[in-house]
């Protein structure tokens, strides 16, 4: 990403609130009422995406929908959050967005995102219950993956670049990271 995270406290921020926002080509998402504003991703994260989206999209069922950053998945009225792709049940979606926990959330990190990334999306999603939970590091290409095991997302596997992993939630699927870049 290019610039800086912020996360802005001092009022109980909520998607009405949010949805009043700009379209100004940042990304707003509102967590626990703090409104966070992220600044538009770098070409290697795009790259990364796309390349992961193709993997996951070979083998998507028809009763779930892959689709990337910006769509507002709805926790509650105080969390809206656009991970960086997601997978949902179609029953979830509507012309709002997925209401409700994903099947799975993936997050590409930047120096900017990653302590929210790494502490406090995945605290939201374990709350909501969402089964997968990825970490994209498109430095090194790494896929952290966390399922929820006992309502804790859990890390179930680390995947570098070299390897490839068949992963099962939120459907099978082998994914092999060195191939993102292609």
């Amino acid at each position: 990403m290019v610039g800086m995270t912020a996360i802005l406290r001092g009022r109980d921020w909520t998607r009405a609130d949010r949805d009043a926002l700009p379209d100004d080509g940042r990304r707003y998402e509102v967590v626990d009422g703090a409104l966070i504003v992220t600044p538009s991703p770098s070409p290697l994260h795009q790259i990364v995406l796309v390349g992961l989206f193709r993997q996951l999209d070979r083998a998507c069922p028809a009763h779930l929908i892959l689709r990337p950053a910006p769509l507002d998945v709805v926790l509650d009225d105080r969390t809206v959050v656009q991970p960086d792709l997601l997978v949902a049940r179609r029953d979830r979606l509507d012309h709002r967005g997925v209401q409700g926990r994903p099947e799975l959330a993936v997050e590409i990190l930047s120096p900017s995102t990653q302590a929210v990334d790494r502490n406090l999306k995945l605290d939201r999603y374990q709350r909501a219950q969402t089964p997968g939970y990825w970490l994209i590091d498109p430095d090194t290409l790494t896929l952290t993956a966390y399922e929820l095991t006992g309502g804790h997302l859990r890390q179930t596997a680390q995947v570098t670049a070299g390897e490839s992993w068949t992963a099962t939630i939120p459907y099978q699927v082998t994914l092999t990271p060195a191939a993102w870049l292609d």
